[in-house]
């Protein structure tokens, strides 16, 4: 494996060839590798969101973390079918994320929480049919994320402009990574393959209905940054009840102990370099492979920028009640559902 090859590989990846190394030389080298890796992709990042930040505004900032995102995992994954097919559809992704959440903001919580459903339904029904690949926590992530952070006016003419490039860079990319490879499926045969009965398509429900749901009822309760609890839903949301148990726990606890340091870092640090927690949390995100360590730093970003607008003590109310709520409800409505669906099974039987 080459250094550039190496660099490609995961936290885990890299993680695996640390475990297994047999000298010392050879787990230096890898250490090497994996810190260079983690400096490079913190680099290229801060400068890809700046970058967007000139150009179209700070206020659209999260525009550039969104095309981010797409383009980091869509360079790799795949959406199933045929190449051209996922390109259009990537670029369908775009125009949903870049419209319906400021649509959305403009209605009522109910009225919203529709449109949600509807956007979302497209999002994953055709973009997330492979749940193991987690394509949701990107495609449905970047809807949440614009959605939390709606702006108004010039500023949404820029975001607009915004994710039009984005979607350009991400589709030339996509297309440019893909477009050797054999697909036997193509967009029909994902419209054929939704079954009711079958695991994946009632991870796909679940996920369509919760995620707006809770959205919704934060919303209606007037809690602020209601996008945390439907992220924290989203994140929990998995085809088998096991899995969802163990991700309840890691994000309830992970974000406990996140909340936890970032209160430390913030009375131990000067206010000067408040703002440099939120990369702290990044570059611990880049070192993490297990999700309950992901889930303890990506709390230092959300709180680092909450806090300027609702104080520490605000901000780590706000983060730990709309993450419990999040998790627990979806926790709730996929037992209830999977219990509905298997009574339903047995009516049909009998």
């Amino acid at each position: 494996m080459t250094f550039y090859q190496e660099l490609q590989l995961n936290q885990a990846g890299s993680k695996n060839l640390l475990k297994n190394s047999e000298t010392v030389k050879e787990k230096s080298y890898h250490i090497l590798v994996y810190l260079v890796k983690i400096a490079v992709t913190m680099a290229f990042c801060f400068l890809f969101v700046t970058i967007f930040s000139i150009l179209f505004g700070n206020e659209n900032s999260i525009v550039g973390v969104v095309v981010l995102l797409c383009l980091m995992v869509f360079r790799n994954a795949d959406l199933g079918i045929h190449t051209g097919q996922s390109t259009m559809l990537l670029a369908l992704f775009f125009v949903i994320m870049a419209v319906c959440p400021h649509l959305a903001n403009q209605f009522s919580p109910v009225l919203g929480m529709l449109l949600n459903i509807a956007a979302l339904a497209v999002l994953i029904l055709f973009g997330c049919h492979n749940p193991f690949m987690f394509n949701q926590s990107t495609l449905v992530l970047g809807y949440l994320l614009l959605y939390g952070y709606d702006v108004t006016g010039k500023s949404y003419q820029m975001r607009l402009v915004g994710m039009a490039l984005g979607a350009a860079l991400t589709c030339f990319v996509f297309y440019r990574n893909h477009k050797n490879r054999t697909y036997k499926r193509n967009l029909k045969d994902l419209i054929q393959e939704f079954d009711i009965t079958s695991s994946r398509t009632k991870w796909q429900i679940c996920q369509i209905l919760c995620v707006p749901i809770v959205l919704c009822i934060a919303e209606l309760c007037n809690m602020p940054r209601a996008m945390w609890a439907g992220i924290a839903a989203m994140s929990a949301i998995l085809p088998f009840m096991e899995d969802m148990h163990y991700r309840v726990r890691k994000r309830i606890v992970g974000n406990i102990v996140g909340v936890i340091c970032f209160t430390v870092l913030y009375f131990l640090l000067p206010s000067s370099i408040y703002a440099y927690i939120g990369i702290l949390g990044g570059i611990g995100v880049g070192f993490s492979a297990q999700y309950g360590w992901q889930a303890v730093f990506n709390t230092f970003g959300a709180l680092a920028i909450a806090t300027e607008t609702y104080g520490l003590q605000g901000a780590v109310s706000l983060r730990v009640i709309q993450n419990v709520f999040g998790v627990v409800f979806a926790l709730a409505f996929c037992v209830i559902f999977y219990w509905f669906m298997s009574k339903k099974k047995e009516s049909a039987l009998s």
